[in-house]
């Protein structure tokens, strides 16, 4: 376990910023977290795992602990279902497509996440009418403050739209080291209704499919409207998409009739802040090097050197502009760091 100096994260966070990270370690063992976690010479710490959700502001002046460890194992198997632990640092996309060699089904609606699985708890990952929950078993995470394993099961996870227990009251308590799974073997339950997943499916003349080939709709869509980190600095989906109430958008369907939405009950509506940003006339907007996506207007981008800042206010710009035309708060899914 080598720790170094004055560490670029460029190339730890999908948004490609260029912050420093005062001392630097890679993790790739429960002993080497134990380890670093009791460095009392190191005494202000920061996790990171695939980077993909956060937005690093300035220099991170503390001990920088990414989460690298490796492993997928099926450790319960039934005639329909069959449950596998992942380790926290295993990249989301690589396990989705280990499921389907193996025609496990469950995360093909939520192929070409980016980031890691440990972090996936955090957030309820969640795209096309799936999230994490949906298939999510328990995880073991280890108490920072006493380096000991817990492990956390569904309902102590309290799992909402993009939120957990580890985004509130364990926020900064808890490192997640490994997530465990309940995917199906066969019958698979199929969810195309979401988004644009049946239309791609008939053009491509499917009329039944697998979950191979919900998977490749699902990647065909999202590589359409998304920018691929790797080309292009984001971190996926900047905000979260906005939930009103009853009355409150009743108001809004009479001021919009033709805006999009999606009931979630008969008490909550879900408006695309997409849709909200692009009315706004801000997709495809360019301020220096931070901009916003051109096919799709809930990403924020770094063109190359844009500063955390420069994207930080992009995006406060965006949510004044939308609370001021519509009066509807957009939130930030992404962690702001700084």
């Amino acid at each position: 376990m080598e720790i170094q100096e004055n560490f670029s994260l460029k190339d730890y966070n999908t948004f490609g910023i260029d912050a420093k990270a005062r001392y630097y370690v890679e993790i790739t063992s429960i002993e080497e977290l134990i380890h670093a976690l009791k460095l009392d010479e190191y005494p202000d710490k920061f996790i990171i795992s695939g980077g993909s959700n956060m937005l690093i502001t300035k220099d991170i002046n503390a001990l920088v602990m990414h989460i690298n460890l490796k492993g997928i194992a099926v450790i319960s198997e039934e005639d329909k279902a069959v449950i596998i632990e992942v380790m926290a640092g295993e990249n989301w996309h690589d396990l989705v497509l280990w499921s389907l060699s193996h025609n496990y089904g469950g995360l093909e609606n939520l192929s070409l996440i980016p980031g890691n699985t440990g972090t996936a708890p955090i957030q309820n990952i969640g795209a096309y009418g799936v999230e994490l929950k949906d298939v999510f078993h328990s995880c073991d995470a280890m108490n920072i403050a006493s380096t000991l394993i817990e492990t956390f099961s569904k309902k102590a996870c309290k799992f909402g739209y993009r939120d957990s227990f580890f985004k509130n009251e364990g926020k900064g308590k808890y490192i997640i080291t490994s997530v465990r799974l309940r995917l199906s073997k066969k019958d698979h339950l199929l969810n195309t209704s979401y988004g644009a997943i049946d239309a791609e499916l008939e053009n491509n003349r499917i009329k039944n499919p697998s979950i191979q080939d919900v998977s490749n709709a699902v990647i065909a869509i999202r590589q359409r409207k998304l920018p691929d980190p790797n080309e292009l600095g984001n971190s996926g989906s900047f905000f979260k998409n906005p939930v009103l109430g009853k009355s409150e958008f009743h108001e809004f369907e009479k001021a919009y009739p033709n805006a999009p939405f999606y009931s979630i009950s008969d008490e909550e509506y879900k408006i695309p802040a997409g849709w909200l940003i692009e009315q706004c006339g801000y997709k495809g907007k360019r301020v220096g090097d931070a901009g916003v996506h051109k096919n799709q207007a809930l990403v924020l981008v770094n063109y190359g050197n844009a500063t955390g800042i420069e994207i930080l206010n992009l995006a406060n710009e965006i949510q004044e502009s939308v609370f001021g035309k519509f009066r509807i708060k957009i939130l930030p899914e992404v962690n702001i760091i700084g």
